[in-house]
């Protein structure tokens, strides 16, 4: 009999492309993927994997049993599902993804509360921006994912997947207090045209949201720094070398030589957490829902 852990792995490496990638979803060492991958291979006497390059590949055979690997999958968590509801408690592992000002600015009273609470549940965190972490949930790879959107770059949510609704993060325009448009209380959208722009790489939800705003405001924003942590865009705007939109969920205190000033019509991200409706009745959603919503409340 095939082992079900190891059909996870593989059908890991099928979803995501890579050894690599199937490790970062599922937590593991890509070593302890490989090795999973290895004894699958001694178990049903069939070479599922094939170098490529410097990555791998699935075999032919290795994609058959992988397709099949997500219908056993599919059918082991229904199982799960209906006995961590017969027990009534949360327990067994909840995976959860988090785009990362979430994860810093709401996740870890959440996370200590699940703890306390439930200390038979193994929750686990994956940081993952809202188009990959959407998904992760639909295909199973995570239980829950916190994610964000823009009203005007709606988040695609796909068939079967539930959300919650938390509410509105908003969004300041940072920039040094020398600059010139440190002087208005306000400042229009219209008046951030022809401006140096530090932003999130492109590909990334709040890049988008970014370039729509500013083509509709009548010009193409220039992104000269892109990168992901916003701690870090906060100390190359405190250098002076550009400004940017930074939302308050997970920001810590602004250096000295920075400011915030609201901006019109105000951004506002949407922030909300996906789970696959199939799941409602388990117990640990129910908790970690409760959890999430209690610390957004009180943030």
């Amino acid at each position: 009999m095939m082992d079900l852990g190891r059909l996870r792995a593989l059908h890991a490496v099928a979803v995501h492309g890579s050894v690599g990638g199937a490790a970062a979803a599922l937590g593991f060492t890509p070593s302890a993927i490989s090795q999973q991958i290895s004894k699958l291979e001694r178990e049903t006497r069939t070479t599922l994997l094939e170098r490529q390059g410097r990555g791998v590949a699935l075999t032919d055979a290795a994609r058959r049993l992988a397709d099949t690997a997500e219908h056993v999958l599919a059918l082991v968590e229904q199982a799960e599902v209906t006995l961590e509801e017969q027990r009534g408690l949360p327990f067994g592992r909840l995976m959860l993804a988090a785009f990362a000002t979430g994860a810093r600015g709401l996740l870890p009273g959440a996370l200590a509360e699940l703890r306390e609470r439930c200390p038979e549940l193994d929750v686990r965190l994956l940081e993952a921006d809202p188009y990959p972490a959407a998904d992760l949930v639909a295909r199973g790879e995570v239980d829950l994912a916190l994610v964000q959107d823009w009203p005007t770059v709606p988040l695609p949510v796909h068939e079967g997947v539930s959300r919650m609704e938390l509410g509105i993060d908003p969004v300041d325009l940072l920039l040094r207090a020398d600059h010139p448009l440190a002087e208005l209380a306000v400042v229009p959208v219209a008046r951030l045209r022809e401006q140096r722009w530090i932003s999130v790489p492109s590909g990334n939800i709040c890049h988008d949201w970014l370039v729509r705003t500013m083509r509709e405001a009548g010009d193409e924003p220039d992104v000269i720094y892109q990168v992901g942590e916003f701690e870090t865009q906060i100390a190359l705007i405190a250098a002076g070398l550009g400004i940017g939109l930074v939302p308050r969920l997970g920001r810590g205190p602004l250096p000295p030589e920075v400011i915030a000033r609201p901006v019109v019509p105000e951004p506002s991200r949407r922030v909300f957490v996906l789970w696959r409706t199939q799941t409602s009745r388990r117990p640990a959603i129910t908790a970690a829902l409760e959890a999430i919503r209690n610390h957004w409340v009180a943030r």
